[in-house]
């Protein structure tokens, strides 16, 4: 069966300095898939991957990273697998393929392509342990096993040529095993879905840029504005380099506070404060994964709200709360006192909460695609009354906004 119709997710795949260096790719084939479909799902519609792929572009879909695909046996040996980037692709090879010859010729044929492999979940009890050889990644499951089988499979593989990958990564607990395992990347919730574990005080720097936010809000007078930046160096350099950049879209060269106050507008300056305030951490330990997270829910919600044609103030709201919506575990303390400090309006905390308002499930569904298994996306989408079309266009544009931002 062909359909156009697929939804995406994607997981951010770390190395061990918690860089991104690619994102696993998810699909689903209709609004009415309630999971992953356990490859059943890969299995039955090569060509929803493939079309949904190549026609929205893998490049500017995962930037400069690697796209990581899980595959089963229909899917590696369908030949719409070559219509795709092959030196961006890494092939998840399940578990529970078993090589047969024409298997591994195939294998053979596609690595000698460029496409990478991987091998997902792996066990060398697991038919796929056989195909080991072919594989760059080796993905080991921290929450398949107990803590010694675990530390032995890992030691075991570390004797192979292979990148070794810690999936399933969710806990502060699995990060610590894994990183002191030595493993050389990771992949879970931990990273694209945090907690928060303490609190601490707010740095200058950030006290400085909510301060700014305040002011805008308020419509404060722009020499009050000017008077902000003028206490931080770091702001001032980055808002006139701002300014002055090609993507402000400005044919002239700005140098006073004032006249880039006056030039962006209240509105501009607002949303890059906002974008500023989450990738500026200045101890330099959040991960890049974390910033991005917020950058894309963001531009995600947003794009939605205008799928939706609500008024464009409800779209900056939107923007607004899918920004800040990290931002407990940016500066590791509550929300609640997070938002002590920004004054933002009622409804938006209600929804940065996640309390009841018609706001809050635009949240819930970017929090949902973040999810692996995707299991709350059909039903938010229902709720909100978006098609499989909208979630899908507005996801990858976002994703496309982010990477050009250069994050």
């Amino acid at each position: 069966m062909t359909t156009t119709r697929a939804f995406i997710g994607r997981q951010p795949v770390l190395n061990r300095n918690q860089q991104l260096i690619g994102y696993e790719l998810l699909f689903r084939s209709s609004l009415q898939a309630e999971d992953a479909g356990q490859l059943a799902v890969l299995q039955a519609d090569t060509q929803v991957l493939v079309n949904t792929l190549h026609n929205m572009g893998t490049s500017w879909l995962v930037g400069n990273k690697l796209a990581f695909i899980n595959v089963g046996e229909a899917m590696l040996a369908s030949e719409f697998l070559e219509l795709l980037p092959a030196r961006r692709i890494i092939l998840d090879l399940a578990p529970d393929i078993a090589p047969s010859n024409e298997l591994i010729a195939r294998i053979k044929y596609l690595h000698a392509q460029g496409f990478g492999i991987a091998m997902d979940g792996f066990s060398f009890d697991a038919p796929s342990a056989n195909l080991l050889e072919y594989a760059k990644y080796v993905k080991l499951d921290v929450q398949a096993h107990n803590s010694h089988h675990f530390q032995m499979l890992a030691a075991q593989v570390r004797s192979y040529p292979v990148i070794r990958i810690a999936e399933r990564v969710e806990t502060h607990e699995h990060f610590h095993l894994c990183r002191e395992l030595g493993m050389d990347g990771f992949q879970g919730y931990y990273f694209a879905k945090p907690q928060t574990l303490s609190a601490k005080v707010i740095h200058p720097s950030f006290a400085h840029t909510l301060e700014l936010l305040n002011l805008l809000r308020l419509d404060a007078e722009i020499k009050e504005v000017e008077s902000v930046f003028k206490r931080d160096i770091a702001l001032s350099y980055k808002l006139l380099r701002y300014v002055n950049s090609a993507a402000a879209g400005l044919n002239t060269t700005i140098s006073s506070f004032n006249h880039a106050v006056t030039v962006l507008g209240y509105k501009r300056l607002y949303r890059w404060l906002t974008l500023l305030l989450v990738t500026a951490n200045e101890d330099g330990r959040t991960p890049p994964a974390l910033q991005k997270t917020a950058i894309t829910r963001a531009r995600f919600m947003e794009l939605l709200g205008t799928a939706l044609d609500l008024p464009h103030d409800v779209c900056e709201s939107l923007f607004v709360v899918g920004m800040f919506s990290l931002l407990d575990v940016l500066f590791d303390m509550p929300m609640t006192m997070v938002l002590e400090h920004i004054h933002l309006s009622e409804q938006l905390n209600q929804v940065l909460l996640d309390q009841e308002d018609k706001l809050t499930p635009f949240l819930q569904l970017a929090k949902a695609c973040e999810d692996k298994e995707m299991r709350q996306v059909p039903q938010l989408c229902r709720e909100l009354g978006l098609s499989p079309e909208q979630l899908n266009q507005a996801h990858v544009a976002a994703l496309a906004w982010v990477e050009e931002l250069g994050l």
